[in-house]
This record gives C-alpha cells, structure tokens and sequence, in this order.
C-alpha cells in the first residue's frame, strides 16, 4: 500500500501565489478578495479560452500529466510489496529496507517546495519534463542496481526527481483549463489516486511472482521506462509552457536546513538499533532540533530580507494550520510505520507470498477510495470537521479490532479474517485523506494558499519518513536477533502487535489535534457567502471548482 496517500490538494506543491491551491476560508475582507479573485478568473479564462478552449491537444495534456502522477503513486505501492523479496534476493539490512522507502519520501518532501517554485520560476512544462526524464532514468538505475547500497542511493534519486515532476502537474492543469472546467478535472485527478491505490499492491505482486526474465523483483522499476519515455516524447509536444507572472526566488540556504536536520534525526534512528545505539547517535538527534531552531531563525531573517522564504512562517500563527500540519505530520508517521509493518509481517512472518499479500490489501484499497469520495461529497458539507475525527476514531478501532484478530488466530491467520478490519481502517482512512487539506488551508489567507498547500504536502512526507524510520525503534526494536528460522514467525507477529499499539496510540493523539481544525468546511462557508453577495454569485461557482473532488 502506499505510505502516504496524497490528495489532489495536497500535491499542487508549492506553487506559489499564482498556482490553483484550494480556496480558503474568506476572512474579514473575503468579500474584495473574491472580487478580485474573480476578475483574474475570468481573465484567465477568456486567454485559455482564446487559446483553443476545445483543442483537444489540452485533454492529451491532461492525459500525460495524470500518467506521470500516477506513475508516482504506483511507485512507492510497487515497493512496499516487493521490500522481503528485495531483502531475500539481495541481501539488505533491516536498515537498509528502511531506507529504500524512506529515503524516497525524505527526498521528495525536501524537494517538493523548491520543485513548484522551480516550475514556476523557469516553466513548469520545462521542470516537469526534466523531473519526468530523471525518474525514469532513476527508475533503471533501481532496477539495475547491483546490490542495496546503490539501490538506496537510486531510490533517493528517484524520490528528488519526483518532487520536480509531481508539483508541477495541477500548476499545468491550472494553466491549461479555465475555471469552469477543473471541477471535472480534479475529480479525475481523485480517480487516479484511487486507481492507484487498488492496482499497485496487485501490479507489485504480479511483476515479483512472475520473475520475468529471470529479473525477480527488478521489474517492479523497470516498468517505469516505457512509459517515461512516452510521456517525455508526448509532454514536449501536447503540454503548453507556463510561468508564474511573479514567481518567487529560490531558498537553497533553507533546503539544506531542512535535509540536514532529517538527516540528522533519521539516520540514527534507522541504524542505532544496528549499531546498539551509540553515543553519537543521541549527539545527532539532538543537533537536529539545534538545526531545526537555526531553520526558522533564517526562515524568519529571509522572509524580512526578500519576501521569499523556503517556509512561510507565518502560517503557523493560523491556528487550524499550525493543529493541520500536526495531523498532516502525524498522519504521515502512522502511515509510514503500518504499512511497512504490516507487509514485513505478512510475507517474513506469515510466509505469504508477494501475490496473496497483494490481494490480502484489496478491501483496504476499496474502502479507502469508497469512503473517500462519500466524505467529500455527501458527509463533510453536513458534518464538517466530525468526519474527520469519526475517520481517526474508525482507523483506530480497525487497528485494535486488527490486534485482537492478529493474537487470537496468531500464525493461522487467514487473509478473510483480516479483511474485516482492513475495511474499517480503510474507511477511517478514506474519511481523513479527502477533507483533510481543505480543512488545513480554511482559513489561510489567500495570498498564501499555494504556499500552504506546498508546505502540508511537505509535512506529510516528512512525517512518512520520520515513521520509517520509527520501524526500527517501534518493530525492529522487539526482535532479537539472531533469529533461528523456526522462531521468525513468532517474533515478526509480536512486533506487528508491539507496533499497532504505536499506531492506535497516535491515531487518539489525532483524534484531539483535530479540534483545532475548523468546524465547516471552507467550499460549504464560501458557497454560503457567495450566495449572500449576488455580484459574485458566478465567481463563487468559479472558486469552488477549484476544489479537487475526491
């Protein structure tokens, strides 16, 4: 499964004031604001208009930035499945599976801000071609590694060369629909994550239980080449250049911060285990949040110098941003530790095979995308913020109700046994993954929504990464070694169960952070407003289609 489901708010990344964000919660002069807004709208749309409103070379656009997105959203699915076989085949350390999925998520959080500014500062057509060329060529450097240090390394590359690529997709989009027709977009976009979601699990089992060509688990990259290729061969003729008319400067000062100090926190935290936690690796996490102080003091400093900080501080002072990107972090943690967990525990300690690990995550995968859609369109206008909470209260139960069943049948589990609890995880999930962004950015203002949306996507890949390398301390941590081969079984369940209390644990911690988010939801406030100020009635409809559907 993939560790961190992202939603189509969430992935338009850092693309400044002028990229398509959700729209937020109107403050005291919401009422100009959406004037104006509007008036840029329409603008907007009269130049697409102009431009061949029903040229179809617009919808082939579509067509390849969508791929591209989900080609990124397969990636990570593909690997989870695979990570046992990679280990088996391979040789790697506990440490060094950490790493192929963590330091994928780190490299792609670190990146993602600087990826959208760079879009928008050189053209986002051009850095998604550049980021599209880079994962494949990352994406065969993985599947021809030839042993886990390199794979690492490619996986980082792999993960760097996404944050190029996928901050750019809803900026193209933006530039290429007008208002009236993103609506219709983004629910296409949500499809695509649910696809995703279904098919990557299954597509990852299948490549590793066929061995194609003798490849073993290679394929599960490999399968990136082709239609990287493609779509780098077909972006550079359908996709139109676009550029932000006031991009923002670059902050390479605050993107080293920022590695330096997960570096610093991550890395003893997935080998201090190994290595019997020595002295040096409590100096480093230490150091980090001296790094991390050192970060906002330069964030602050630049901010007052050009406007044009790598993060917007400022955004923390808005209460349910600061209370959303707590949940967006924490989120990300619980994600990163489960579903690496739970796929150690069903492939080296229940001896599954890749492919009926794969089915065993289909009813999880359908109730996610399920629930997802019912949360935006029919539960979160009415309930608000309360279907957010129900969805954490609903993963934790699925996670207890998952324990009990893990203890009760212990190594005779059965795949129908856990589908169960997998189904209400998965509507927990679904119930927080879609409304979740729209209620972070409610009420930021919205000159610094782009910036906002960037910034929580961000965070939850932190987060991702961060509970990855939890594994170690949470899993890892209870499993002595070395192990004799009759005694694996029994270990990887206890440290499966050790691990879902972790997770149930910070799912409550989520459960209270959220009564900080706003109590509605930003599209049902502005659509109350907008139907109180008759003159911007149609710019109203125009805002909230920028709203992804799920």
């Amino acid at each position: 499964m993939k560790t961190s489901p992202t939603t189509p708010a969430a992935s338009a990344t850092a693309d400044g004031a002028d990229a398509a964000a959700p729209a937020a919660a109107p403050d005291s002069d919401s009422a100009a604001v959406r004037g104006s807004a509007a008036v840029r709208d329409s603008a907007s749309d009269q130049e697409i208009g102009a431009g061949g409103a029903g040229d179809r070379r617009r919808w082939l656009a579509l067509a390849i930035v969508m791929t591209a997105a989900f080609m990124d959203l397969v990636d990570v699915t593909i690997v989870n499945i695979a990570l046992p076989s990679i280990k088996n085949d391979e040789g790697a350390s506990f440490s060094q599976i950490q790493w192929i999925t963590a330091g994928y998520a780190l490299a792609m959080g670190a990146g993602l801000i600087t990826g959208g500014r760079l879009g928008d500062i050189y053209g986002r057509k051009r850095i998604f071609l550049v980021g599209i060329a880079g994962f494949t060529v990352a994406s065969a450097l993985c599947g021809f590694a030839a042993n886990p240090e390199m794979l690492v390394v490619s996986r980082v590359l792999q993960g760097a060369t996404a944050a190029l690529m996928v901050p750019q997709v809803l900026s193209i989009v933006h530039a290429t629909f007008p208002a009236r027709e993103r609506g219709k977009v983004f629910g296409l976009f949500g499809a695509i994550v649910g696809l995703g979601a279904v098919s990557g699990p299954i597509l990852g089992a299948l490549l590793t239980e066929w061995n194609l060509f003798g490849l073993e688990w290679r394929p599960i990259f490999l399968i990136n080449l082709p239609v990287g290729v493609a779509g780098l061969i077909l972006g550079r003729k359908f996709i139109a250049e676009s550029k932000a008319p006031k991009a923002l400067r670059l902050d390479p000062v605050g993107v080293v911060l920022v590695v330096a100090a997960l570096l610093m926190l991550l890395y003893p935290l997935t080998r201090g285990r190994e290595l019997g936690w020595p002295l040096w690796g409590y100096a480093l996490m230490g150091g980090a949040l001296v790094v991390f102080a050192v970060l906002v003091a330069y964030e602050k400093r630049k901010a007052r110098k050009d406007g044009s900080p790598l993060i917007e501080l400022s955004l923390f002072k808005v209460k349910s941003f600061a209370a959303g990107a707590a949940v967006q972090l924490t989120f990300g943690l619980v994600t990163g530790v489960f579903f690496l967990v739970w796929t150690l525990y069903m492939q080296v300690g229940l001896g599954w095979s890749p492919l009926r690990a794969g089915l065993t995550g289909i009813p999880f995968s359908i109730a996610v995308s399920a629930a997802a859609g019912i949360s935006v369109q029919r539960l979160v206008p009415r309930f608000g913020r309360k279907v957010l909470q129900a969805g954490a209260l609903l993963m934790a139960a699925g996670v207890l109700l998952y324990l009990f069943e893990a203890r009760h049948f212990g190594l005779s589990i059965t795949p129908w046994q856990m589908a169960v609890p997998l189904v209400v995880m998965g509507v927990g999930m679904g119930l927080i993954v879609a409304p979740l962004t729209d209620a972070v950015l409610s009420e930021v203002p919205r000159e610094h929504s782009g910036s906002a949306s960037g910034l929580v996507n961000t965070v939850m890949q932190m987060g991702n990464a961060l509970g990855l390398g939890l594994v170690s301390v949470v899993f890892f941590g209870v499993i002595d070694e070395p192990l004799a081969p009759s005694a694996v079984g029994a270990a990887y369940a206890e440290a499966f169960q050790h691990a879902l209390w972790w997770v149930a644990g910070v799912l409550g911690a989520i459960f209270l952070l959220m009564f900080a988010l706003p109590k509605r939801p930003a599209q049902q406030v502005e659509g109350a407003e907008a139907a109180g100020d008759a003159p911007g009635e149609e710019a109203g409809r125009d805002e909230r289609e920028l709203v992804p559907a799920p």
